[in-house]
């Protein structure tokens, strides 16, 4: 089967948070795709709908077992099923994981810079966020490992929260490096919590993710993993993600404390999206990595061509890419207000996501190439006018 990543969708007036923009804006912003999903999934929700009844869901014992099947066939980890507790959502798990396992007053650290809802999740729930900020350096980013360990140490930091693979920054964590994070948490007694939402948006075929649990049972004992086919397979509305806990004893808290949040209960369409994604959609996933490979290209070429004052600092994960603007401006708050008010290109600054994000912005190029050129053009008289103002 041939796969459309080339038509263009009209998505403006459809209420969606990405597109809810004026008309002469193009938003390159938010996390999700300008692709419609796989059309096995889009045949399964058009079944659901035609029934015309949207009454209560269950969860039945397959999807548990779809799940585990996923992990094991395409990324080698041996999740068992009892391991695995569904939950409405990644944001959900994470917040209510703090809330749960934490106290109020604790620390919970990240490493930024990094999904900037991790900062709510742990700001609104009364905790304190401590960062071990990412090095950046010769365009990669790596960990200061003695940074991380001082903070880690810390009495009152009692979480942290891995990003495996890395938003914004795209880095895909080898699996020595996850190794020595584990055993640094394992020392000081501090919990992993690890959104792994983007495992499976590796662009380069010769870099491998490792899931987090599976590098060893100590690890794996000491971690909530939480997963989701939504951004894989574009499905962020249905809302369907999974917790692999395999620690029976912080398992049965966090179920828990999902059903006390009343987030562990799925909607009509959240289940059959899932169970579609995980044992059809595999050849579109595959196309779609290409697709994505393909703009990522795209946009190297044409910024090393077209716009020098800016370069390319993501990894190998995501359709996000993170464009180093520090040639250009120390404030990207201020460069992507311009940008959007000059040429209507919506684009994420970097400071909200923490850490040296002031010298960067975030683009989403999961969309198709006409649409993605005309993001680029728009960059690119953005930027010659912001520079020519100074």
């Amino acid at each position: 089967m041939t796969y459309d990543f080339t038509t263009v969708p009209n998505r403006r007036h459809t209420n969606s948070v990405k597109w809810d923009v004026a008309d002469n804006e193009l938003p390159m912003w938010v996390a999700d795709m300008d692709f419609q999903t796989a059309p096995e999934i889009k045949a399964t929700l058009a079944d659901k709908v035609a029934k015309g009844i949207f009454g209560y869901s269950i969860i039945p014992d397959n999807y548990y077992q779809v799940v585990a099947d996923w992990w094991r066939k395409r990324h080698g980890f041996a999740v068992q099923t009892d391991w695995i507790l569904f939950c409405s959502g990644v944001v959900p798990a994470i917040s209510s994981t703090v809330r749960r396992m934490t106290n109020p007053g604790e620390q919970v650290l990240v490493q930024a810079p990094v999904y900037n809802i991790f900062y709510n999740s742990i700001i609104n729930n009364g905790r304190r966020q401590i960062s071990s900020d990412l090095v950046y350096e010769n365009g990669q980013y790596h960990i200061d490992f003695d940074d991380l360990e001082a903070k880690l140490a810390d009495p009152l930091t009692t979480m942290m929260i891995l990003c495996n693979p890395a938003n914004p920054v795209g880095k895909v964590w080898s699996r020595e490096t996850l190794q020595q994070i584990g055993e640094l948490c394992l020392k000081h007694h501090v919990l992993v919590l690890s959104d792994e939402i983007h495992c499976d948006i590796v662009t380069d075929p010769t870099v491998q993710y490792t899931p987090f649990a599976s590098i060893s049972s100590d690890l794996a004992n000491n971690s909530i993993t939480c997963v989701s086919p939504t951004k894989t397979f574009n499905l962020a509305g249905v809302q369907t993600s999974s917790m692999i806990i395999p620690n029976p004893a912080i398992r049965e808290r966090i179920d828990r404390g999902i059903n006390n949040d009343e987030i562990a209960e799925p909607n009509i369409f959240a289940i059959d999206a899932a169970v579609t994604a995980f044992t059809k959609g595999e050849p579109w996933l595959n196309e779609l990595l290409k697709q994505l490979a393909a703009n990522k290209r795209s946009v190297t070429t044409f910024l090393s061509n077209e716009l020098p004052e800016v370069t390319v600092a993501s990894g190998a994960a995501t359709y996000l890419m993170w464009l180093d603007v520090s040639a250009v401006a120390n404030d990207s708050v201020a460069l992507c207000n311009f940008i959007r008010q000059k040429t209507g290109l919506f684009l994420s600054d970097g400071v909200e996501y923490g850490g040296n994000g002031n010298l960067f912005v975030r683009m989403n190029v999961a969309c198709p190439d006409a649409e993605l050129q005309d993001g680029l053009e728009r960059l690119k008289r953005g930027i010659k006018a912001f520079l020519a103002q100074k």
